[in-house]
């Protein structure tokens, strides 16, 4: 496996498997669960960046939506993918600050989501409104730094909330604890990254792929 292209499904149903396994040994043992390398297959020993998404299932009237319960990752590939998905899973679990730690009971409600990156590459602009039209919704996830300011944004988030590149750059931007705007000044630079998404479409159900590219195409008609 040389990268995010070259996952299946299959590929993405063991990552997302392996991220609430990840979890649920967490809560039994008290430990990061550490399999022996050579028990992994090899396709999974390769480096590279992916993030662990859990979602909470709440139902609002007759519609059931997914509310963040926490989301933690490794943008560049700097460790093999096996370890990275325990790690991030483990750490979007307990350790997310912007939620209270997981309880056990909350395993039934949740889904998990594993999204696996390409490489960071930086967006070459002269002007930087060239990046409204580099930047396309559906295929680009978003890094932003200025100074000692840094924000990331998966290439998940504006489909789900159906924003323009424009508002994606001002809530990038926010992320990063900037202005909105700051996606405008000179100094700033951003990187763009694609993403394989997997997630269990109920709790310890059916892994999908989100087709990302369509969702927004179609919330575009």
């Amino acid at each position: 496996m040389s990268g995010a292209a070259e996952i299946t499904l299959s590929d993405g149903e063991y990552l997302v498997r392996l991220a609430r396994r990840s979890v649920e040994h967490f809560f039994e043992k008290g430990e990061v669960m550490r399999p022996e390398p050579g028990s992994v297959p090899e396709k999974f020993r390769v480096r590279m960046g992916v993030f662990v998404t859990i979602n909470k299932l709440v139902k609002h009237g007759d519609k059931v939506e997914k509310e963040l319960r926490g989301c933690i990752g490794f943008p560049y590939p700097v460790k093999p993918l096996y370890s990275a998905v325990i790690e991030a899973a483990v750490e979007a679990a307990f350790n997310d600050p912007r939620f209270p730690p997981l309880r056990r009971s909350e395993l039934d409600e949740v889904v998990f989501e594993v999204t696996v990156l390409t490489p960071p590459e930086e967006i070459k602009v002269s002007s930087p409104l060239e990046y409204l039209r580099k930047i396309v919704i559906g295929r680009d996830g978003l890094i932003i730094e200025r100074g000692p300011f840094r924000g990331l944004l998966l290439p998940q988030v504006p489909v789900e909330y159906n924003w323009t590149v424009e508002e994606y750059l001002m809530h990038l931007c926010m992320k990063a604890g900037l202005p909105p705007n700051s996606w405008l000044d000179k100094d700033v630079k951003i990187y763009r990254f694609s993403g394989r998404v997997f997630t269990e479409v109920e709790p310890r159900g059916k892994v999908v792929e989100e087709e990302l590219m369509a969702k927004a195409c179609k919330r575009e008609l």
